[in-house]
């Protein structure tokens, strides 16, 4: 009779050579009663570089895991390291571990740094390193028959959503069809039902939003279409009423490590909760989050998720990272004294062996012009006098609207400068719109650009015809295209429905065979559906001169830029290029815009955009009350006004955390709103820094004119050299 072989068990030893002391792990099954040695091999996971909370952190597998990292802690590191942990010396196969984050750009770095850290980096490929949404996508690809979807079902971006709420809406109030968009987005991030939003409705608003948020789902549904926030929601429904597929997916992935925690809202902890909980299953994950950071209030994070965490996870290990590898002890003070005024989740403070660093300068300028002028006159002299680079700097601000007289500033002092958050080119409405018809062109399966195309000038199809369209297309699994051809579409729309739609169907036709035969120019062809479409038509009938002349420029600009490149550029160099090639080029190019190395300038940016990056020196201006904190709604009540007090002041931690090294803070006595000049007070939260404490002492500016600068600067250059 064979003896039983029983499941894997490890012992984990440590080896101690000298001072270097690393892992050795004894993978063991037992015949009978007797143990037999299967292999031992010594670990290949850095054990040290990681202080005694963060090797904690990386260690612990008993049950889930909180993980609270303060700014600079080293989060990355340990998320990463765990993950190396978990392949190499837990006997995880790659495939079964998900990392989940809310970048695409975190998730591709995430990813490069384990493969660096794994003994075999073309393990890392088979991790799922996404964002929520990008996991999201992958669920309802695989699942698409268990929700009723198509499995070419379409992504509709905002500016998809946005003309499908205009028509259910009737409405071209365009601050109206944000908040609508707006508050629907909130409910579906809530899993709030669209019957649900119109009960609860407290006005006339509310229920219409309500009302439309119930057509707008129909009407998804009808396209066989999803918009951004689905990609979570639906997924949820889909696991809390399958559990089949459920338990398929708790297989899968069977390892879970989330970033960012505090930014996770209702929908994404319930995706996490349903993921990592079943009959039977020891919940296993690692959350890693700081409630000092959750400033994403406004597009439905919640604070409350770590609250939850404690009540649904009983035995949820929590796991502070307070040392800093970021900041100065003086701009650590700072942040510590700010955020100390609010109510308290998780204590935890702060600390650094940075040294004390620089005290931090408090700027108060006459007016907002002053202010910009002082702050690129004051950033000059720093960088020369530090001999640093302009990529050193950064300044940072509470809305966009500061930004442009800072722009003026750094422009007349000759400052280079980039700006986060902006307006790419493609995501220009008019660019979108003439995009859209390339990419029907180069995929007639891409549903988006051809609701966005036959809409697009207006051709007399209208939402109820898209919607029959829809149907018939999720009944038939086909695309829209396909199903304006397809045999039983004359018994669903009448001839003056289906009419409009062939004929713009045989026009993307006839345009994608000759886009396919050799002699056919880009240009030509470009010039034929410009024509064909009457998009600069469209547009000065659409919107008054000045904005279609604006548009309109930006078209030719586009395609006059198609063209160059159709041909091999303006020096006639290098191979011409289809109409299918340059649409192919262009979707590359909007997929990588962003991943080229940042260039030596100034960065400006919003204090939201900032969140997770680092300079040696800041600049955190307009400091005031009414900006930062922002005076928000007026009507508010007291909870709802305290509640954001307190998102606010994290967002002040947020920027004065962003500083490794110098801190200058800026507010102005006067600022231009409109056209009028209105007096200002120094924010609250000035005070709350306590920096007339120690040897952080705060300093009224003293105006640096071009004259005392460059008397500065010659001083500095006759300074004697060290010995």
């Amino acid at each position: 009779m064979m003896d039983s072989i029983f499941p894997v068990r490890f012992l984990l030893v440590y080896s101690d050579s000298g001072s270097n002391r690393s892992l050795v792990t004894w993978q063991v099954r037992y015949n009978g009663a007797l143990p037999v040695l299967l292999f031992a091999r010594m670990s290949t996971t850095p054990q040290f570089g990681l202080n005694p909370p963060q090797r904690e952190a990386v260690k612990y597998m008993d049950g889930p895991c909180l993980v609270l990292a303060g700014a600079g802690s080293g989060k990355t590191r340990v998320i990463t390291q765990k993950i190396a942990h978990l392949i190499e010396d837990c006997g995880y196969d790659a495939r079964h571990v998900a990392a989940l984050t809310f970048t695409n750009k975190a998730a591709a770095e995430m990813q490069e740094r384990i493969a660096k850290l794994l003994k075999e980096p073309k393990q890392a490929k088979l991790l799922t390193v996404s964002t929520f949404h990008s996991l999201g996508v992958q669920i309802l690809r695989r699942e698409a028959k268990e929700l009723g979807l198509k499995d070419r079902f379409s992504i509709m971006d905002s500016d998809d959503c946005f003309s499908l709420v205009q028509d259910l809406a009737v409405t071209t109030d365009k601050q109206l069809i944000r908040r609508i968009q707006t508050a629907m987005s909130l409910w579906k991030n809530g899993l709030v039902t669209p019957d649900d939003a119109i009960k609860n409705a407290v006005n006339e608003e509310e229920a219409q939003a309500g009302r439309i948020y119930r057509n707008y789902v129909a009407t998804l549904s009808s396209y066989q279409a999803v918009d951004f926030d689905d990609l979570i929601r639906l997924p949820v429904e889909l696991f809390r009423n399958n559990e089949t597929v459920r338990d398929k997916w708790q297989r899968k992935l069977r390892y879970l490590l989330v970033d960012e925690y505090q930014d996770t809202n209702t929908c994404q902890y319930e995706l996490v909760k349903l993921l990592v909980t079943g009959i039977g299953k020891k919940p296993l994950f690692t959350a890693v989050g700081d409630d000092d950071q959750a400033i994403y209030a406004w597009r439905g994070a919640t604070i409350e998720n770590l609250k939850t965490l404690q009540v649904d996870f009983p035995d949820l290990k929590v796991i502070k990272l307070e040392q800093n590898y970021r900041s100065s002890t003086r701009i650590l003070q700072a942040a510590n004294a700010v955020i100390g005024n609010n109510p308290k989740l998780f204590e935890k403070s702060l600390w650094s062996e940075h040294g004390l660093g620089d005290p931090i300068k408090v700027l108060a300028m006459p007016d907002d012009e002053q202010e910009a002028d002082q702050i690129a006159i004051t950033l000059s002299a720093h960088r020369f006098e530090r001999r640093a680079k302009f990529s050193d700097y950064a300044i940072l601000y509470r809305g966009n609207h500061q930004a442009r007289v800072f722009e003026k500033a750094l422009r007349r002092e000759r400052i280079p400068y980039v700006m986060s958050g902006g307006q790419s080119f493609f995501d220009r409405a008019e660019i979108k719109d003439i995009l859209s018809y390339l990419r029907l062109i180069a995929n007639s399966d891409d549903d988006p650009a051809f609701i966005r195309a036959v809409t697009t000038p207006k051709r007399g199809v209208g939402q109820s015809t898209l919607e029959v369209l829809g149907a018939f297309a999720g009944q038939w699994q086909c695309s829209l295209f396909e199903a304006v051809f397809k045999g039983g579409i004359e018994a669903k729309l009448q001839d003056r429905q289906l009419n409009p739609l062939r004929e713009f169907a045989n026009f993307i036709n006839h345009l994608e065979r000759r886009a396919g035969q050799p002699g056919e120019t880009a240009a030509e062809l470009l010039d034929e559906m410009m024509k064909e479409i009457n998009y600069e038509g469209y547009l000065y009938d659409a919107f008054d001169d000045r904005q279609a002349q604006g548009k309109w420029e930006n078209v030719i600009d586009f395609t006059t830029w198609l063209k160059e490149k159709g041909t091999g550029g303006k020096d006639g160099a290098g191979a011409e290029k289809s109409l299918l090639d340059l649409t192919q080029m262009v979707a590359l190019m909007t997929m990588l815009e962003g991943r080229d190395e940042e260039p030596d300038a100034v960065r400006m940016s919003t204090l939201h955009a900032s969140k997770g990056l680092e300079f040696p020196h800041v600049f955190l201006i307009g400091v005031e009350e009414g900006i930062l904190p922002h005076k928000g709604d007026p009507d508010a009540p007291f909870e709802t006004l305290g509640a954001r007090i307190e998102e606010e002041r994290r967002l002040m931690y947020v920027g004065i955390t962003r500083a490794q090294r110098s801190l200058h803070v800026s507010w102005c006595k006067k600022r231009k709103r409109a056209r009028e000049s209105v007096n200002c007070e120094i924010s609250r939260f000035i005070a709350e820094m306590k920096l007339d404490e120690g040897d952080a002492v705060p300093t009224e500016a003293e105006t640096i004119t071009p004259q005392s600068r460059l008397a500065n600067l010659k001083a500095l250059l006759q300074k004697p050299k060290a010995a």
